[in-house]
């Protein structure tokens, strides 16, 4: 008995280190993609919410019309974000299922990257 609770203890111990091991920050990780590989910010919210403000840069289609029509350069990884979260998370489903290699930003308010306006 003795020594099944060792190994429990060195399994969980050993399970316990690979976790830290792989905390990274994502922000991080998403900087030097951004820095060394060709990209695209896809604004996956409404027109409207777009012209109001968006990421400097930032291309617009709205998640609902994302399909097989739609034509990216697949060669690029592409950025997605909404206001909170919930249609970039359907965008990056339907992008990752056509092929596209993608990564979900989240909320728009979240982000930490140069914002600008098509507004007067």
């Amino acid at each position: 008995m003795k020594k099944i609770l060792t190994i429990i203890i060195i399994i969980l111990s050993l399970c316990g280190c690979g976790t830290k091991q792989e905390n990274k920050n994502p922000n991080n990780d998403l900087r030097t993609i951004m820095e060394t590989q060709d990209h695209i910010i896809l604004d996956v919210r409404t027109k409207e919410e777009y012209e109001e403000d968006h990421i400097k840069g930032a291309i617009n289609i709205p998640y609902d019309q994302l399909d097989e029509e739609t034509d990216l350069d697949a060669n690029k990884v592409i950025f997605v974000y909404c206001y909170s979260g919930g249609r970039s998370q359907i965008a990056y489903e339907k992008l990752t299922t056509m092929g596209y290699t993608v990564y979900d930003l989240g909320a728009f308010a979240k982000i930490d990257l140069p914002k600008e306006s098509d507004s007067k």
